[in-house]
């Protein structure tokens, strides 16, 4: 039985404070089915807009200035030197098949540096300009934080190229002294990581640079704090610069858990003293439920099966279902089995305050992809972004060449804001469908995800196996343009056509599901109508409540009562 949860209003108030949040996962190209690596990413923030970033490769003078403003609030916060040449980056991925994704998890108040330039978000779209490799990556952000100073809270990133998957988790120093301290340990091949507002490395190895780097100053500056005391080898990143709590398990690292859990299928296999342990998953459910901090998740986990595409988007739609946790199941998913919560994220009630679960899709993603580095592809094949606007579990994945010469007018920069409607964005189209299965989620999302998953299906199976093929004949014989100019066509033309059809959808599930009346269909998908003409109804149904919001109802003293006479 679910634990509805009271908790006090300090550790409430923290987890509040985490509303706009991500979440990560990461696939080492030994754990995927197809031999790449993946990262996939929710973009959450209530007043982030979705659309999809385009920066062609460009040739500058070295050491001009490059302006910088912060990527969340657009803040000017002062230039850096421009190198001589960049490469194109298309989302969170540039055309040399480079990954990076995030997630914020803020740290100790005293270690953000308002004088710094570069912030998180600029940190990675930058370094996808810049770098070629994973290990380049985490070179690159290193320099850039440590020249330019880092204003921004502390960070997990996800970065990965066609070989190597790796996790970072950086800090700021705090005002008057410029830089990050961080660690970043490499994925192990086969293995995945899964990450959400909360520092998951903890103890990592010192003498394994093929596996682990790390600031030089990582564990000294903790000591000159006074935040860490012991040995060396004993100390942990996430202890020494974001201790773990109630709001930093639940809130957090239960979305961690989450991802384990059904990558995993129910069991978490880890290395641990050179051995492969197998354990239930709900060993560690106590963890993410924050009701025993003493145990640690383990940070990468062998997944049960090899993972692709579909796998990871099936997690990034997760609401805990099946699961002590299950959103769609208490009672605050009123009669119709809605798994969002509107924020705050806590409420309180005759002096004691609960808490709303947040699972890995909610209301107020921007965007979401999953991105692929193929390294059985040229580079100018292999960079494929799997990208989404809005809430996960009710809007598709369009796939992205990221050696594209321009982006689908539906995702283009600048088609809207998230303060400006524009009926040809994505992201409105998907807020629209979004909007209306919130009104009876049990009957209209199952809709909407049978829509989304068969597209997917479809390309993951056919359309881009077979533009792939194609393009390889091309770029062998040297065709490089016409490539690019085939990949285009196909991106643009695949996110504009699924694009009318969610219009489309849109209107199927105003008619079907008006008033909460549900229309049934031949399978063909016309509306059933009696033999009095095509506008009168047939077998239509009323959509009703579930028996758990039945049975509350019943409990009010004030519910209305048919008695009979």
């Amino acid at each position: 039985m679910r634990k509805f949860l009271c908790i006090i209003v300090a550790v409430a108030a923290l987890a509040a404070g985490r509303a706009e949040a991500c979440t990560n996962v990461i696939v080492s190209p030994g754990a995927s089915a197809d031999g790449s690596s993946m990262v996939s990413y929710a973009a959450d923030s209530h007043g982030l807009f979705g659309e999809l970033y385009f920066h062609p490769a460009g040739r500058f003078t070295a050491g001009s200035p490059l302006a910088i403003r912060e990527w969340d609030t657009g803040r000017p916060t002062g230039s850096i030197a421009q190198v001589a040449r960049t490469w194109q980056t298309v989302g969170n991925m540039n055309s040399r098949q480079l990954i990076i994704g995030e997630t914020t998890w803020g740290g100790r108040e005293e270690q953000a540096d308002p004088a710094g330039i570069m912030d998180y978000g600029s940190l990675i779209y930058i370094t996808l300009q810049r770098a070629t490799t994973a290990r380049e990556a985490i070179e690159t952000i290193v320099a850039l934080a440590n020249t330019y100073g880092y204003p921004s809270e502390g960070e997990t990133f996800s970065i990965a190229d066609p070989h190597e998957a790796w996790v970072m988790d950086l800090v700021g120093k705090g005002a008057g002294q410029k830089g990050i301290v961080w660690v970043a340990r490499r994925v192990p091949d086969g293995y995945i990581c899964a990450h959400a507002n909360q520092a998951r490395i903890t103890r990592f190895p010192q003498d394994d640079p093929e596996n682990c780097l790390f600031a030089p100053d990582v564990i000294s500056f903790a000591r000159e704090q006074g935040w860490y005391e012991g040995e060396d080898a004993d100390f942990s990143f996430r202890d020494a610069y974001n201790p773990l709590d109630f709001g930093g398990a639940r809130a957090c690292d239960a979305r961690a858990w989450s991802a384990f859990n059904i990558l995993g299928e129910g069991v978490f296999t880890y290395e641990q003293n050179g051995q492969e342990i197998s354990r239930p998953a709900a060993d560690w459910l106590d963890y993410a439920m924050g009701y025993d901090l003493q145990g640690e998740m383990p940070l990468f986990i062998r997944p049960a099966r090899k993972v692709g595409v579909e796998d990871v988007a099936r997690v990034m739609r997760d609401h805990y279902e099946g699961t002590p946790m299950d959103m769609t199941t208490d009672i605050g998913a009123g009669g119709n089995g809605l798994p969002y919560r509107w924020r705050p994220m806590n409420f309180t009630v005759d002096g004691k305050t609960y808490l709303n679960e947040r699972a890995i899709a909610t209301q107020q993603t921007g965007f979401w992809f999953v991105a692929q580095a193929r390294p059985q592809l040229p580079d100018e094949v292999g960079a494929l972004i799997w990208f989404g606007c809005d809430d996960a579990a009710t809007s598709y994945l369009t796939p992205i060449y990221a050696n594209i010469t321009k982006v689908p007018e539906c995702l283009r920069e600048g088609n809207g804001d998230i303060l400006h409607y524009s009926p040809t964005s994505q992201f409105w189209m998907c807020n629209r469908v979004a909007n209306a299965c919130y009104k009876m989620y049990d009957r209209m999302a199952p809709v909407a995800r049978g829509v989304a998953e068969a597209f997917e299906r479809d390309q993951i199976g056919r359309g881009i196996p077979e533009m792939d093929a194609k393009l390889v004949k091309l770029v062998e014989r040297g065709r490089l343009r016409k490539a690019r100019r085939l990949m285009t066509k196909y991106s643009v033309e695949t996110a504009q056509a699924q694009f009318a059809a969610w219009t489309k959808l849109e209107e199927l599930l105003l008619v079907k599901f008006i008033d909460g009346n549900i229309k049934a269909q031949e399978a063909d998908g016309s509306f059933s109508h009696t033999e009095y003409g095509p506008g009168f109804p047939k077998d239509m149904q009323y959509g009703g409540y579930n028996d758990r919001w039945k049975a509350a109802v019943a409990r009010d003293p004030h519910a209305p009562v048919l008695e009979s006479r």
